[in-house]
C-alpha cells in the first residue's frame, strides 16, 4: 500500500513486456507516467503502438484511467548512429562471436534508465519500472538482475536520490508474464496485448497469429509464441 502514495515512470515501449510491467504500476502506484525512446530502431513501429495501448489500458479500469499520467517521448538517435547491431541496421540477426545476438544494443537499457532517472527527477518520480527478464531471455547482459541493481546503486550515489529500479518480470518466464497480464487485467488486457503490442523485430505487423502480430520467426517472435503456447496449455 506504500507505493499508493508514490509516483512511477514506467519504461514503455510498445511491447508486450513494458505494457504488462505498465499495468503493474497502474495496480501499485498513485501516479504513473511512461517514457519512450526513439533511438533508430529497426522495429520502430513499436512506438506507433504506444498511444493505443495507453488508451486500451485507461479503459480496463477507471482506477488506472485516474492514475495513468502524461506520456514522454525521448529522442535517443544517437544510440542508433553509435550501434551497429540488427536492431538499428538491416542486418542478418544471428550470434556474435561474443556470444551475443546481434540484437543486442550495447548500454541501451543503461542509457534508458539513466535518462528515465532523469526524468522522474523533474516529475517527482521514485520508482522507475521496465520490463526485463533473465528467465525467458536473449542473454543481454544489460537485463541481469545484478546490472540494474548496480545501477540503481550507482544513479542514486550520483543524484543524491533514492531511487528504486522496479523489475517485475525479471524472475518470470514468458508463460508467466501472459499469466500475470491476465490476473492485472483480465482476459480484456490479454486481448490488448495480442492485437496492439509489438515484439518483433522485424517490424511485421502483417501477420496475425494467434500471439498477435509479427514475423513469426525472429527470437522475439518465437519467444512471445512459445510463452503464450505455454501460458495457453
Amino acid at each position: 500500500m506504500m507505493g499508493m502514495e508514490q509516483k512511477a515512470i514506467v519504461l514503455f515501449s510498445g511491447g508486450q513486456d513494458s505494457a504488462t510491467c505498465l499495468a503493474w504500476a497502474l495496480d501499485r502506484f498513485a501516479a504513473v507516467e511512461t517514457v519512450g525512446f526513439a533511438y533508430g530502431q529497426r522495429h520502430a513501429v513499436e512506438l506507433d503502438c504506444r498511444p493505443t495501448l495507453r488508451a486500451g489500458l485507461a479503459a480496463l479500469k477507471p482506477d488506472w484511467a485516474a492514475r495513468l499520467g502524461p506520456d514522454h517521448m525521448i529522442d535517443l538517435q544517437v544510440l542508433g548512429a553509435l550501434s551497429e547491431t540488427a536492431l538499428t541496421r538491416e542486418t542478418e540477426i544471428r550470434m556474435t562471436e561474443a556470444g551475443l545476438p546481434s540484437t543486442f544494443v550495447p548500454g541501451r537499457n543503461l542509457l534508458f534508465f539513466t535518462l528515465a532517472a532523469v526524468l522522474a527527477h523533474r516529475r517527482g518520480a521514485k520508482h522507475l519500472v521496465g520490463g526485463m527478464c533473465e528467465t525467458d531471455y536473449s542473454g543481454y547482459p544489460d537485463c541481469r538482475d545484478d546490472t540494474l541493481k548496480a545501477l540503481q546503486v550507482a544513479l542514486n550515489l550520483g543524484m543524491n536520490e533514492r531511487l528504486v529500479i522496479d523489475t517485475p518480470l525479471m524472475w518470470l518466464t514468458k508463460a508467466q508474464t501472459w499469466a500475470l497480464a491476465e490476473r492485472l487485467g483480465g482476459a480484456g488486457l490479454v486481448d490488448l496485448l495480442i492485437e496492439e503490442s509489438h515484439s518483433c523485430y522485424l517490424g511485421e505487423r502483417g501477420q496475425r497469429h494467434d500471439w498477435g502480430y509479427g514475423c513469426g520467426a525472429c527470437p522475439a517472435c518465437e519467444l512471445r509464441a512459445k510463452g503464450y503456447a505455454e501460458y495457453r496449455a
